[in-house]
């Protein structure tokens, strides 16, 4: 039987929360009136999460579980759960319980309401830190400045979705998707649905630094040309640089004046130059990778195990 909602939840490392979720998580969705299904997708976990997984999926008949063979990341957890989701409408959640899931009973009112998509913005971030305030805050300024996307600011990928909005996702050939960048982009209607998050139930983060850096970099390529304009201008701003000071040289040379000695500034003008192609090719070879990875057609995940096929 189709369930109306499925909830899809990417988990890495996630023993010390798991049971605190399932704890929060099911008598929420059984209040909802509506079927619904629970696809718990483990990310290439190395620790008891796997176990935990199948221990619930047995008292929790609604719990469906797909493993990955190796971590391929958040976004690709996500797309993964998507595209085995069976639901009319379906929810994405992290496993942390920053994100409350009682909030869903609102989002899924939301979208019986006319919405295709609902997002969960955060309205208060006092539990985050100072720095990730303000880091999330350049995110969506600077996306929204680059790329003209309105994604709604202090929404991150706790949102519901209709079978329609994930099916127009999961046809998208992209490898690299940023979800709370490409759903924006689709035009469905959408509502937005406020809460507080919280702090983490249990565990660490499993997004550190580096992570937010490598999505903040798919964003910028995935979804502006401006780094590519920028090394254009580059070039011209180089190129009339480099006129006016070959016209100096040879005016002075030509009216008998005086051309200034020494290597020093020779040296700082091919540094500087240097430096400007470096950057230029460096802007050009992240497009060029992103080309290579598609031309390559390569999955960005593989399933080892999905419980939904267990006949055991």
């Amino acid at each position: 039987m189709t369930p109306e909602l499925s909830v899809v939840i990417p988990m890495f490392n996630e023993q010390d929360v798991l049971p605190l979720l399932v704890e929060r998580l099911r008598p929420t969705l059984e209040s909802i009136g509506a079927t619904y299904e629970v696809v718990a997708v483990d990310d290439g976990s190395k620790d008891q999460t796997p176990v935990l997984l199948q221990r619930f999926k047995r008292e929790w008949p609604q719990l469906r579980v797909i493993r990955l063979r190796a971590n391929a990341g958040h976004q690709a957890a996500i797309s993964a759960g998507l595209a085995a989701a069976r639901g009319q409408w379906m929810v994405t959640i992290d496993a942390d319980l920053q994100d409350p899931p009682e909030v869903i009973a609102d989002m899924v009112k939301a979208g019986r309401e006319g919405a295709d998509v609902v997002y969960g913005v955060r309205t208060d971030r006092t539990t985050d830190t100072a720095f990730k305030r303000q880091t999330a805050r350049a995110f969506y300024l600077l996306m929204r400045r680059l790329s003209g996307i309105d994604a709604p600011p202090d929404a991150g990928d706790f949102r519901l979705m209709s079978r329609a909005t994930v099916e127009a996702v999961n046809a998208l050939p992209e490898h690299n998707r940023v979800l709370r960048l490409v759903v924006p982009t689709l035009g469905f209607p959408s509502a937005t649905v406020g809460y507080r998050r919280e702090e983490r139930a249990a565990g660490e983060s499993k997004y550190p630094l580096s992570k937010m850096l490598k999505l903040t970099l798919d964003s910028i390529t995935g979804f502006s040309q401006a780094p590519l304009r920028l090394a254009t201008w580059f070039g011209l701003v180089g190129f009339v640089v480099a006129a006016v000071m070959l016209a100096y040289a040879l005016g002075m040379k030509l009216f008998g004046g005086q051309v200034l000695q020494g290597w020093t500034s020779i040296v700082a003008i091919v540094a500087a130059f240097a430096a400007l192609q470096l950057l230029c090719l460096g802007i050009l070879g992240e497009y060029i990778g992103r080309i290579f990875v598609a031309q390559q057609d390569r999955p960005s995940y593989y399933v080892a195990y999905d419980s939904l096929n267990d006949n055991s």
